[in-house]
């Protein structure tokens, strides 16, 4: 399969490199074309990493950077896709305008999948001339460790579109659950609702963040703690996400506290900004 990745950032450059090193031939291409070296140099360490604790062996990761190009044309790099995945800011906008061009660059019978972790499906398909090729595949962050694949389909989603992504998502090694289109799905909904009382606690003073995940790893067996996925995630993308979920269905456990947007207002952002509920020590 030719497989395409729009966006080369976190979540981008981990698509990109989990589809190379299931043999598809893969591209990835970003508008900003210096993204691009870093991109490929992140994919390379984790590959490295991979190799030391012997998860993988020199002839994969040669394999696995053999199937991997970068192009930074959008048109050359999606010319000849069976799949391309959107992995771009989460703005609706922007992403609709990206599918609207994707319809006359890419053959009919290319998927085209976004990777948005709450914004509506429906209304990014809604853009293109063929909804029915269009879907969502919310991979999770790391992409290389995490195994949940979300499969979102909407009213207008073909079934050949919805097989061709779970054939795709188990190729890769991922699980897939399938999921109607709804404001934040199954995954962003739960998690958002804990992560933001997680951060109420910490703004309530109850206790440590640290504190607060140990009791969510060890009491309740998660493998990490709602405020350290935060991090990861980002708390701009946090904050994002549970503004939008908040204007969508009006509950008031997706309201952001302030302690959130506190944090965003200082630049304080997580792992990618080296300081966010934890510090850390290596930006990324």
């Amino acid at each position: 399969m030719n497989v395409t990745v729009i966006g080369a950032g976190t979540m981008g450059h981990g698509i990109a490199q989990v589809s190379a090193m299931a043999g598809h031939k893969t591209t990835l291409t970003d508008a900003n074309e210096s993204m691009l070296p870093s991109a490929l140099a992140r994919i390379e360490d984790n590959l490295d990493g991979a190799v030391k604790r012997k998860k993988l062996d020199e002839d994969a990761r040669a394999q696995t950077l053999g199937k991997l190009t970068t192009n930074p044309s959008l048109d050359n790099a999606v010319e000849d896709a069976d799949l391309v995945i959107e992995a771009i800011i989460e703005d609706l906008d922007i992403k609709r305008n990206l599918f609207h061009n994707l319809d006359s660059h890419t053959a009919e019978s290319c998927i085209l999948a976004t990777n948005t972790s709450s914004l509506s499906v429906t209304e990014i398909a809604n853009s293109t001339a063929n909804p029915g090729r269009v879907i969502g595949l919310h991979f999770f962050n790391p992409v290389h460790i995490m195994k949940l694949v979300e499969i979102i389909t909407h009213d207008r989603t073909d079934a050949a579109t919805a097989e061709m992504a779970r054939h795709f998502a188990e190729s890769i090694g991922k699980t897939p659950i399938s999921v109607k289109d709804s404001p934040g799905f199954a995954s962003s909904r739960l998690g958002v609702v804990l992560g933001l009382e997680a951060m109420r606690m910490v703004e309530q003073g109850v206790a440590s963040p640290e504190d607060i995940d140990k009791a969510l790893e060890l009491g309740y067996g998660h493998p990490m703690g709602p405020l350290r996925v935060s991090d990861l995630v980002g708390l701009d993308v946090r904050l994002a996400i549970a503004e939008y979920l908040h204007d969508e269905l009006k509950e008031a456990h997706y309201a952001p506290p302030e302690i959130l947007r506190n944090k965003v207002k200082a630049g304080e952002l997580g792992k990618k900004t080296g300081k966010g509920f934890y510090e850390w020590p290596n930006k990324t």
